[in-house]
């Protein structure tokens, strides 16, 4: 061990420590008689910290490496058009508030930069970032490249593909949608858009990074709930948007910032933007755990709900399982013991097995009012937004993790 070990790199000023790295490493690989057991059971022994602070400047370094690589890649800049910005916030029925135009402006900066942006957009489920998304999209589009808009899901994919649509029809802007289930003729036309420009605004879902999707130029990628993809699915949509030797900027959302998104954000060049205020009119959302012995009072209260007080309620269904056989079933029996106890409501069924055009139909029947109660997996997580739902019953929540909870309770009291 002491014929290979390596020589000290850090300068002495540095080292707060007597413990060099080669003292460290033998003393972890051969620990002397009398070692300090406890300590290093609880990974508090010097020689631990070391390797510790060994790992910590190897991780700093390479972030350091690719902040280097970063500011010498080159991006298109993109100057704010300030009409076609004007034309769509005329058409939207509300203000946007302080947060999102703080948000925008920072965006725009970023935008109007030579420098490939990348910013990570963080913040509460309904704060409003949809609406940031589309002018950055649209300061993009302004200058006559393309945007595309990635979604971890083929339902929040799609209503971001309905949201955007209603928003940018009227401005004569051209949508693509491309998702996992988008075949035939309807992909081959989309996937010509997209490869001649014609399609400006361009949303999917992991599909836009497949081989044979090819923007013609791609100048701002949109990523919504980054943290459910992958470093290297980003990177691949990122590689499209090759304009002679630019890279496209990068705008990346989230509600439920996760450790690894903070790790991100405090050693890599990620610059961060925070809407940390809600649109007027949210309510608060009350959270209360109830046993299954109380699971009439339950049924019972989303009776009250629904006929009492004209709303609409969710019941989510979770298993324990990752099948997604498994959990469409407990679904169906779940609305099928529903419809027996509330035979006066109107229940509808929701799960990632029905096809795309069904799982829209259902969800556009609950956003009308035509449904009281809508049964789900948890497919509904993301990117649901039907104002007049006040109410929402987990199964299982035990078996969610804290993001899923998250989002989940969001769909609520919007």
């Amino acid at each position: 061990l002491k014929q290979y070990a390596p020589s000290e790199y850090l300068p002495a000023e540095l080292l707060r420590q007597p413990w060099s790295l080669a003292d460290a490493l033998h003393y972890i690989h051969r620990p002397p008689p009398d070692a300090q057991l406890t300590l290093l059971e609880a990974g508090k022994h010097p020689a631990q910290q070391r390797l510790i602070l060994e790992e910590l400047i190897a991780q700093q370094l390479s972030m350091y490496q690719l902040r280097s690589q970063g500011q010498q890649q080159q991006a298109v800049a993109l100057p704010a058009p300030a009409k076609l910005l004007n034309d769509f916030l005329r058409q939207l029925p509300f203000q946007p508030t302080g947060a999102q135009q703080r948000v925008v402006a920072e965006i725009q900066a970023d935008l109007a930069k030579q420098l490939p942006m990348l910013r990570l957009v963080q913040g509460d489920v309904g704060s409003g970032k949809t609406l940031v998304a589309a002018l950055a999209a649209l300061t993009a589009i302004g200058n006559g490249y393309q945007v595309a808009l990635m979604a971890p899901t083929e339902l929040l994919a799609e209503q971001h593909a309905l949201n955007f649509q209603r928003w940018f029809a009227p401005l004569g802007i051209q949508l693509a949608w491309l998702g996992g289930k988008n075949k035939g003729k309807a992909r081959e036309q989309n996937l010509t858009a997209i490869g001649d420009g014609s399609a400006q605004m361009v949303v999917g879902t992991h599909a836009l990074f497949q081989q044979q999707v090819e923007f013609k130029q791609l100048a701002l990628v949109i990523i919504d709930e980054q943290h459910r993809f992958g470093v290297h699915q980003r990177l691949a949509l990122r590689e499209k948007g090759g304009i002679a030797g630019h890279y496209p900027h990068q705008l990346v959302m989230t509600a439920t910032p996760i450790p690894r998104t903070l790790a991100m954000t405090a050693y890599a060049d990620l610059d961060t933007s925070v809407i940390d205020e809600l649109p007027p009119g949210r309510t608060p959302v009350t959270t209360v755990a109830i046993p299954d012995s109380r699971r009439d009072e339950v049924i019972a209260r989303v009776k009250q709900v629904v006929t009492e007080q004209q709303r609409q309620a969710y019941w989510v269904c979770t298993l324990i399982e990752e099948s997604e056989a498994l959990q469409c079933q407990a679904a169906e029996d779940t609305a099928t013991l529903l419809q027996q106890a509330l035979p006066e409501l109107r229940i509808g069924l929701v799960h990632g097995r029905l096809k795309s055009a069904e799982k829209q139909q259902i969800m556009q029947s609950f956003s009308s009012g035509e449904l009281d109660l809508l049964v789900a997996t948890t497919v509904i997580e993301v990117g649901v937004d039907v104002p007049n739902a006040s109410l929402m019953i987990i199964e299982n929540p035990e078996r969610l993790g804290l993001a899923q909870l998250h989002q989940l309770r969001g769909r609520v009291g919007r």
